[in-house]
Order: structure tokens, then sequence, then C-alpha cells
């Protein structure tokens, strides 16, 4: 983990040898967003869905709450 510096327009920098590990080069568009309290960066992908799956969380499934519904709903 290394710690960087926000500059006065929010700029950061990015360390050379991260932006060497993940090919980072001027002009290269870079995705930033944040989840559960954590900011992200994300290079680009060559196949976006096979580089997600598997990262959520496999519980709660939200399937089998809405399927728990469901039921209540006929039940009634």
């Amino acid at each position: 983990m290394e710690t960087v510096k926000v500059l006065a327009k929010g700029q950061i920098v990015i360390p050379a040898s991260m932006r060497k590990k993940y090919g980072i080069k001027p002009g290269l568009e870079i995705t930033i967003f944040e989840y559960d309290n954590l900011i992200y960066l994300a290079t680009p992908s060559k196949d976006p869905v096979k580089e997600a799956m598997g990262c959520l969380p496999m519980a709660p499934s939200l399937s089998e709450e809405l399927l728990k519904e469901r039921r209540k709903d006929f039940a009634e």
C-alpha cells in the first residue's frame, strides 16, 4: 500500500511502480467508482464480464430472498 497526496485540483499521482504494473500510460482512460466506503480505480478490461465474475459475495442470495417474499405473497 502506498500513500499519495491530493493536489489542489483534486488530482493524485499514481506511483510509477503501479503505472508500470497495470500499463497505465498518458491518455489512458481509467474508471473510478466507489463501493462500501472505498474508492476504486480500474484500468480498461479486455473482457469485463469475465473479470467481474465472483466479485460479489455469494451470501445473502437476493434471488432466494425474492423467492421467499413471493411464497409469502402466494400463501396469503
